[in-house]
């Protein structure tokens, strides 16, 4: 038996549509890595990019579990002395809820240099209008 590698005529990249509308952020963000990854596919193949375009909408109205609005923090630095930022889930929902899908995406995709490949194939929207209405993007609802 010979080894299978996908060739480029062989990878179809289709584009999928997902309402975030109270969804759960993580079941959502998993979702999202694994259509974007290509691990739904029969050509999966670890190290090439085999995955399909993803456009989220209504990212404003995701639902978190818990305590999670108040008690989860995201901190960056700048690399300077003092220059750590930390940024609350309900104060960044409010300022750019895309952001909190893109970070909960990017945390679920692999650590190599695919990650960015990925990221590009994300589409994230605030409300429910986005303008890849010319790509045909297929719905899907979340299992």
């Amino acid at each position: 038996m010979r080894t299978y590698f996908p060739k480029q005529g062989d990878i179809l990249k289709k584009w999928y549509l997902v309402d975030a509308n109270g969804q759960i952020l993580g079941r959502l963000a998993s979702f999202v890595a694994k259509l974007l990854t290509g691990k739904t596919k029969p050509q999966y193949t670890s190290y090439e990019d085999v995955g399909d375009f993803v456009v989220v909408v209504n990212a404003d109205k995701i639902a978190v579990t818990g305590k999670k609005r108040l008690q989860k923090v995201y901190h960056r630095h700048s690399g300077y002395p003092g220059g750590l930022k930390s940024v609350a889930l309900s104060e960044l929902q409010q300022k750019a809820p895309e952001k909190v899908i893109l970070e909960a995406v990017s945390g679920m995709l692999p650590k190599n240099k695919l990650r960015t490949a990925y990221l590009k194939k994300l589409k994230v929207y605030r409300g429910s209008d986005h303008p890849h209405q010319a790509q045909q993007p297929e719905i899907l609802a979340l299992p």
